[in-house]
């Protein structure tokens, strides 16, 4: 290890600074060639300009520098001046073959390259080739048949004859937005249209036609569509609002709406409390392709418990329950609103048929129907097919609803909070026409309900109780096998 003094020169042996060396005795010598010369010894000619400035030793460096430096200025040779020389302008063939080789931007007449001439390999076609089969894919468009289609697509009238022919044969309706898939072959001339070769279409979901060409003739196939037609069955809690509900949980619109309409008669909207459980299936056919049709509502369950509500869509008469159906619990009894009448309102009875005692007037007299209790909102539905023939305030009926049904049969709704018709309007059996109020004489919410024939007031209650319907016999064990079939799918399968 070594310290050097920059003030001092001395060996470190020698004297006090320079190079001292700690456990060493042989340290080498860091002084400059200049002090390091003896007396007599001419000092060499390369002085460092950094030390020592202004003494005669810097000096005299200095002025062998500039000594130098002046003749290397006297011996430097003397070059001539090069000079630019600019070249002369292209033109003619010259000019033509250097734009084809340079980028020029089409804003400036730039060609992208210079094109041969033809040589003895090239040979003249009568007419430009044309691509053997060209595909592309059309749209059905309102009021549009399948043969206009095919000759804007540039199919000729016989081959669009023969194909809306083949696949009229098949019952098949297609709708506007249908895309249809063609293909066509190659022709023999300009003036002759194009074969068709293949058409493919899918007017339903579980329906796929194809259309071939073999022999010069147009032969139509059924390609097998992969098809999943197990029902779907959902289910949640009402929350904030029930329809709202079960919307979110995945339900279609109109199976939502047909579960409301199901379970309206049995079941008080305004006493449906967040933690109410809803349980429903829903028909539905799934392709490989990802696309879905939805159908009928099977099955709509209401709460939870031996109380829970569950009514079955099932058709009386037949082995399956199938064809044009109504709903009926899970005891074998058809909902209230599907038999010849029905209560139009879900609730329970307050005051029969019959003299009774006014509570408001204070006197007795006869009470044309009956009252149903039940919450205002409550939706009364029709109980037959008929005709409004008044709708609004009468008298200490409030909003009263009057319908004729034909025969000498009319039937009459009292109380109402909200009126759902007008008058004139054709109504259909189990259809929304008002909702339950206290309007009028009334001392709270409830529905007067009043049956008339020929004009003359009857007892409602018997008709109502009439119209339900019990299955029996055979039909009983293959209705309770399909409620034990819907109630056993999984949720979201």
């Amino acid at each position: 290890m070594y310290v050097r003094d920059p003030l001092d020169w001395t060996p470190a042996g020698g004297g006090s600074g320079g190079a001292r060396a700690f456990g060493r005795a042989d340290v080498p010598d860091v002084r400059t060639p200049a002090a390091l010369a003896t007396p007599g010894e001419p000092a060499s000619w390369t002085v460092d300009l950094t030390v020592e400035v202004g003494s005669g030793r810097w000096w005299r460096g200095l002025a062998t520098c500039m000594l130098l430096v002046a003749m290397a200025c006297l011996l430097a040779p003397r070059l001539p001046a090069l000079e630019g020389a600019v070249p002369a302008p292209l033109a003619g063939v010259e000019a033509q073959a250097a734009r084809a080789l340079t980028i020029v931007s089409l804003g400036r007449g730039g060609d992208g390259g210079r094109r041969l001439a033809p040589t003895a390999s090239a040979v003249p076609v009568a007419r430009v080739p044309e691509r053997a089969r060209i595909g592309s894919v059309v749209t059905i468009g309102v009021g549009d048949t399948l043969g206009r289609l095919l000759l804007r697509a540039g199919a000729s009238a016989q081959d669009a004859r023969d194909a809306e022919a083949l696949v009229a044969h098949t019952g098949a309706v297609l709708s506007p937005g249908l895309r249809v898939t063609v293909t066509f072959g190659s022709r023999p001339d300009l003036f002759h249209p194009r074969p068709l070769d293949a058409l493919a279409l899918r007017p339903r979901i579980d329906l796929a036609l194809a259309l071939t060409r073999a022999g010069g003739r147009l032969f139509l196939s059924r390609p097998p569509v992969a098809i999943d037609r197990a029902p779907l069955r959902l289910g949640g809690v009402a929350g904030t609002g029930l329809y709202e509900a079960i919307r979110a949980a995945g339900v279609p619109a109109e199976a939502a709406a047909d579960y409301l309409k199901a379970i309206a008669p049995r079941v008080p909207f305004g006493e449906v409390t967040p933690t109410d459980a809803f349980d429903l299936v829903i028909e539905r056919t799934r392709v490989a392709s990802g696309e879905t049709r939805w159908g009928r509502l099977l099955f709509a369950g209401f709460g939870t418990g031996p109380h829970a509500l569950r009514l079955v869509r099932w058709t009386p008469g037949t082995r399956d329950g199938n064809g044009h159906d109504g709903w009926y619990d899970a005891d074998g009894q058809t909902q209230r609103q599907q038999g010849s009448l029905g209560m139009p309102v879900a609730g329970h009875i307050t005051s029969g048929f019959g003299m009774r005692f006014h509570p408001i007037l204070g006197y007795s007299r006869m009470h044309k129907g009956i009252d149903i209790g039940a919450p205002v909102g409550t939706p009364v539905f029709a109980v037959i097919d008929g005709t409004v023939l008044s709708a609004g305030w009468t008298g200490g009926y409030g909003n009263f609803i009057r319908l004729a049904h034909g025969g000498g049969m009319g039937s009459g709704y009292g109380h109402l909070s909200r009126v759902a018709v007008r008058a004139g309007e054709a109504v259909r059996r189990g259809q929304v026409i008002g909702y339950v109020g206290s309007t009028g004489m009334s001392t709270g919410p409830h529905l007067h309900w009043e049956i008339t024939r020929g004009g003359v007031a009857v007892d409602p209650l018997p008709i109502a109780q009439a119209g339900m319907t019990t299955l029996e016999g055979a039909a009983m064990p293959a209705f309770r096998a399909r409620v034990a079939w819907l109630m056993g799918l999984k949720r979201g399968g």
